[in-house]
């Protein structure tokens, strides 16, 4: 996939944004996510690719548009696997609350994680401290590693985990060690990637999340070199036997990163919906609204940001008409 793809795949998450930011703080998060997804599904129409729905709104017969298996693009040009999520973080836009992002991943074919939607353990670093994280190991033991790869003191930490009861224990066991955490209420995919920027403020985000968007994370951490573990878990035969239908065969498989990104040649782009750490949230004005988005290559690990300027249809002139 070439570098005019990106720049595409960019304006696919700006449309996403655009749309959905327009229901920010207005407590309507169905029709958010609904305004997201109708905005990126006709814009993957406009690409020249032979693309695949992998991770997307659900099965078939749960979601109209990007649901898993369509096929989007235009039909030629190369044919790949698409990870997207056009509202991480419905909840967060309804609300009027940061960090809620448009986001997409796009991989050669058959190379991305047909992650079914069930929860993942996940463990997410930049590339500072890559190799320093493993499931297999205590939340003490990760806590540790990683303060020794970034050459900082525990208490220097940052550590992000969503707010939920099941994450008790390692809070517990993270502010004994003195280090510091950022809660957050929804949305892990964006500090996940945050992790791989030294100013965003975030050193590692652990935890229990969404499997699909442990994939879209794990994409951008493969474009910029960083770290990432995940292991799903089931929370019944229905959802091992979603696993295994959609290929994987050992449920309680650690998964690397080369298990989630099984190729190099994966794009990554992400448009801010509200503000976050890294991407600024949508703003309107007058005549324009603008946007904030970033876009990942993996094979030159090239990082655009891209701050786009969006104007309105300018509206028809209306002649008075005596008597």
């Amino acid at each position: 996939m070439d570098r005019e793809l990106a720049l595409e795949f960019a304006r696919v998450t700006e449309a996403a944004a655009l749309n959905s930011a327009r229901w920010m703080g207005k407590g309507d998060k169905i029709a958010a996510d609904d305004a997201a997804v109708k905005a990126m599904r006709a814009m993957f129409d406009t690409i020249n690719i032979e693309g695949t729905v992998v991770i997307g709104e659900g099965e078939m017969d749960e979601a109209p548009m990007l649901y898993i298996g369509e096929k989007v693009g235009l039909g030629k040009g190369p044919k790949v696997d698409i990870a997207v999520d056009p509202l991480e973080g419905t909840n967060l836009v309804a609300k009027g609350m940061n960090g809620s992002i448009a986001v997409l991943a796009v991989a050669e074919e058959n190379c991305l994680l047909h992650a079914p939607d069930m929860y993942m353990e996940k463990i997410a670093v930049g590339p500072g401290a890559k190799g320093a994280i493993s499931l297999e190991l205590s939340v003490e033991e990760n806590v540790i590693n990683v303060a020794k790869a970034l050459g900082k003191n525990v208490e220097d930490l940052t550590i992000v985990l969503l707010d939920r009861p099941r994450h008790e224990k390692q809070i517990k066991v993270i502010r004994q060690l003195g280090a510091r955490i950022k809660l957050i209420t929804d949305g892990d995919v964006s500090p996940a990637v945050a992790t791989a920027f030294p100013d965003s403020g975030v050193d590692m985000v652990m935890g229990i999340g969404g499997a699909p968007e442990g994939v879209l994370a794990a994409a951008a951490l493969r474009c910029m070199g960083g770290d990432m573990q995940g292991r799903l878990i089931p929370e019944d035969d229905v959802d091992i036997k979603r696993a295994q239908k959609l290929g994987i065969d050992d449920i309680n498989k650690i998964l690397t990163l080369d298990d989630l990104v099984r190729t190099d040649d994966v794009i990554f782009a992400a448009t801010g919906i509200t503000d976050g750490e890294m991407l600024k949230g949508v703003r309107f004005y007058k005549d324009r609204a603008t946007t904030h988005t970033v876009v990942m290559r993996g094979q030159t690990g090239t990082v655009r940001f891209i701050e786009a300027q969006h104007y309105f249809a300018k509206k028809p002139k209306y002649v008075k008409m005596d008597g």
